[in-house]
Protein backbone atom coordinates (compact mmCIF):
# COMPACT_ATOMS: atom_id res chain seq x y z
CA UNK A 1 0.00 0.00 0.00
CA UNK A 2 2.90 2.92 1.04
CA UNK A 3 4.54 1.52 -2.64
CA UNK A 4 1.32 2.57 -4.61
CA UNK A 5 1.05 6.05 -2.40
CA UNK A 6 4.75 6.34 -3.51
CA UNK A 7 4.36 5.95 -6.82
CA UNK A 8 0.77 7.87 -6.86
CA UNK A 9 2.39 11.23 -5.11
CA UNK A 10 5.31 10.55 -7.98
CA UNK A 11 3.01 10.73 -10.59
CA UNK A 12 1.29 13.29 -9.73
CA UNK A 13 4.42 15.43 -9.39
CA UNK A 14 5.56 14.37 -12.12
CA UNK A 15 2.71 15.15 -13.86
CA UNK A 16 2.41 19.07 -12.03
CA UNK A 17 5.78 19.28 -13.34
CA UNK A 18 4.66 18.67 -17.02
CA UNK A 19 1.94 20.89 -17.01
CA UNK A 20 3.70 23.61 -15.06
CA UNK A 21 6.63 23.59 -17.61
CA UNK A 22 4.14 22.75 -21.29
CA UNK A 23 1.31 25.38 -21.94
CA UNK A 24 -0.42 22.37 -24.29
CA UNK A 25 -1.27 20.29 -21.32
CA UNK A 26 -3.26 21.82 -19.05
CA UNK A 27 -5.40 20.78 -15.58
CA UNK A 28 -8.00 23.32 -14.24
CA UNK A 29 -10.24 23.52 -11.65
CA UNK A 30 -12.22 25.95 -9.80
CA UNK A 31 -9.93 26.24 -7.15
CA UNK A 32 -6.21 25.09 -5.83
CA UNK A 33 -7.79 22.16 -3.96
CA UNK A 34 -9.93 20.99 -6.94
CA UNK A 35 -6.52 21.28 -9.23
CA UNK A 36 -4.75 18.90 -6.87
CA UNK A 37 -7.92 16.35 -6.15
CA UNK A 38 -7.94 16.72 -10.08
CA UNK A 39 -4.31 15.90 -10.25
CA UNK A 40 -4.51 12.76 -8.09
CA UNK A 41 -7.10 11.44 -9.71
CA UNK A 42 -5.02 11.55 -13.20
CA UNK A 43 -2.27 10.22 -11.53
CA UNK A 44 -4.11 7.34 -10.62
CA UNK A 45 -5.34 7.10 -14.24
CA UNK A 46 -1.70 7.15 -15.56
CA UNK A 47 -1.04 4.82 -12.98
CA UNK A 48 -3.73 2.24 -14.08
CA UNK A 49 -2.65 3.14 -17.85
CA UNK A 50 0.97 2.51 -16.94
CA UNK A 51 0.00 -0.55 -15.21
CA UNK A 52 -2.37 -2.40 -17.46
CA UNK A 53 -1.59 -1.47 -20.79
CA UNK A 54 2.01 -0.07 -21.07
CA UNK A 55 3.12 -3.77 -21.12
CA UNK A 56 0.88 -5.21 -23.64
CA UNK A 57 2.37 -2.19 -25.85
CA UNK A 58 5.78 -2.94 -25.04
CA UNK A 59 5.20 -6.75 -25.64
CA UNK A 60 3.75 -6.05 -29.22
CA UNK A 61 6.22 -3.58 -30.30
CA UNK A 62 9.21 -5.42 -29.17
CA UNK A 63 10.78 -5.27 -32.79
CA UNK A 64 10.94 -1.82 -33.02
CA UNK A 65 12.56 -1.67 -29.30
CA UNK A 66 15.25 -3.75 -31.35
CA UNK A 67 15.38 -1.83 -34.46
CA UNK A 68 15.20 1.74 -32.93
CA UNK A 69 17.55 0.81 -29.69
CA UNK A 70 14.87 1.77 -27.49
CA UNK A 71 14.12 5.21 -28.43
CA UNK A 72 10.24 3.69 -29.32
CA UNK A 73 10.02 4.37 -25.90
CA UNK A 74 9.54 8.25 -26.29
CA UNK A 75 6.56 6.72 -28.47
CA UNK A 76 4.69 4.73 -25.94
CA UNK A 77 4.90 7.29 -23.07
CA UNK A 78 3.65 9.77 -25.38
CA UNK A 79 1.01 7.03 -26.37
CA UNK A 80 0.47 6.27 -22.26
CA UNK A 81 -0.21 10.22 -21.54
CA UNK A 82 -2.50 10.74 -24.95
CA UNK A 83 -4.81 7.51 -23.24
CA UNK A 84 -4.60 9.00 -20.03
CA UNK A 85 -5.70 12.65 -21.37
CA UNK A 86 -8.66 10.51 -23.14
CA UNK A 87 -9.58 8.56 -20.23
CA UNK A 88 -9.57 11.99 -18.21
CA UNK A 89 -11.65 13.36 -20.65
CA UNK A 90 -14.16 10.15 -20.54
CA UNK A 91 -14.22 10.20 -16.68
CA UNK A 92 -14.56 14.84 -16.52
CA UNK A 93 -11.59 15.20 -15.14
CA UNK A 94 -10.01 18.39 -16.42
CA UNK A 95 -6.57 17.42 -17.78
CA UNK A 96 -5.78 17.32 -21.67
CA UNK A 97 -2.72 17.17 -23.91
CA UNK A 98 -2.96 19.00 -26.79
CA UNK A 99 -1.03 17.12 -29.90
CA UNK A 100 1.67 14.39 -30.43
CA UNK A 101 4.47 16.01 -29.95
CA UNK A 102 3.69 17.76 -26.87
CA UNK A 103 2.80 14.23 -25.42
CA UNK A 104 6.28 13.03 -26.41
CA UNK A 105 7.87 15.98 -24.44
CA UNK A 106 5.46 15.54 -21.71
CA UNK A 107 6.47 12.26 -21.56
CA UNK A 108 9.70 13.01 -21.37
CA UNK A 109 9.47 15.10 -18.35
CA UNK A 110 7.21 12.70 -16.60
CA UNK A 111 9.88 10.03 -16.98
CA UNK A 112 12.83 12.44 -15.50
CA UNK A 113 10.83 13.87 -12.84
CA UNK A 114 9.05 10.57 -11.74
CA UNK A 115 12.78 8.70 -11.76
CA UNK A 116 13.84 11.59 -9.59
CA UNK A 117 11.20 11.68 -7.10
CA UNK A 118 11.11 7.70 -6.58
CA UNK A 119 14.91 8.46 -5.95
CA UNK A 120 13.90 10.63 -3.13
CA UNK A 121 10.76 9.54 -2.02
CA UNK A 122 10.75 6.38 0.46
CA UNK A 123 9.85 2.89 -1.26
CA UNK A 124 9.05 -0.75 0.16
CA UNK A 125 11.86 -1.99 -1.88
Amino acid sequence: MKNFLVKTLANAGALAVATWILKDITLTGHNKAHEVLTLILVALVFGVVNWLVKPIVKVLSFPLFILTLGLITLVVNALMLLLTSWLADKLSLSFHVEGFWTAVLGGLIISIVSWALHVVLPDDE
